[in-house]
């Protein structure tokens, strides 16, 4: 007994209503509806919102919104755990769910992939881990990064790699910001996703893009475009 939670508070400040905001011609939280419909993974998916017009177009795509988010879980400085622990503990007292297995899916997702959700799960239930999430690898080596001091001035944060060929540099990966599948205890004692027990759900670059400023979102556009071709 699976459950989507689709964390999607109203008080986006960078892009003004981001959720609900149209994305390639729908409500961006009806992409990820849509796509944890199509999945088959979960009994109940529901919308953790504190706002009444994204609860009605949540509705609308066929989420469930059973509770208003508290005010305290509403703010920026709310964590997805929290947030999560709480949408759980609310659905086993009072939603008549009571599965093991529970799933974030940000609002902010539209790349998301029906297989991709699939592989999370699985990976959840047969590697008996805490968490499995979306990962992709960094587009650069990390090891060559560089900082810039008040004048601009360059240097490496790890120079002893400076000579080091990049093809024998251990590939870096980072959090792709899509779907977090975990266990309902682990959620529950709102244990660090990035933890020892937790594994990785690979995803090429080119499907993963935060969208958190307006450029993010125009590149997000561009991008869609791009895969909505490529498929036809």
């Amino acid at each position: 007994m699976t459950l989507a939670i689709i964390p999607a508070r109203g008080g986006s400040k960078r892009i003004p209503r981001k959720n609900i905001k149209l994305f390639n011609g729908k409500p961006m939280i009806a992409h990820s509806i849509l796509v944890a419909q199509q999945s088959g993974c979960f009994e109940r998916i529901i919308v953790s919102t504190d706002d009444a017009e994204i609860a009605q177009i949540a509705q609308q795509y066929g989420a469930e919104v059973p509770f208003t988010r508290p005010a305290e879980l509403s703010d920026d400085f709310a964590t997805t755990g929290a947030v999560i622990a709480h949408a759980i503990d609310y659905m086993q007292k009072h939603g008549n769910w009571h599965g093991n297995m529970a799933c974030c899916i940000y609002a902010t997702a539209p790349f998301i992939q029906i297989q991709d959700l699939q592989n999370g799960a699985i990976k959840l239930r047969e590697m008996g881990v805490d968490f499995a999430f979306s990962v992709t690898e960094y587009a650069f080596p990390i090891q060559r990064a560089l900082k810039l001091d008040a004048a601009g001035e360059v240097a490496m944060w790890q120079p002893e790699m400076f000579a080091v060929r990049s093809q024998d540099l251990a590939t870096a990966w980072h959090d792709a910001g899509q779907f977090y599948w975990g266990t309902s205890t682990a959620w529950l004692a709102q244990k660090p996703i990035f933890n020892s027990k937790s594994v990785g759900v690979k995803l090429p670059r080119y499907r993963v893009q935060d969208i958190d400023t307006i450029g993010d979102w125009e590149y997000a556009e561009l991008m869609a475009k791009v895969l909505l071709e490529w498929n036809e």
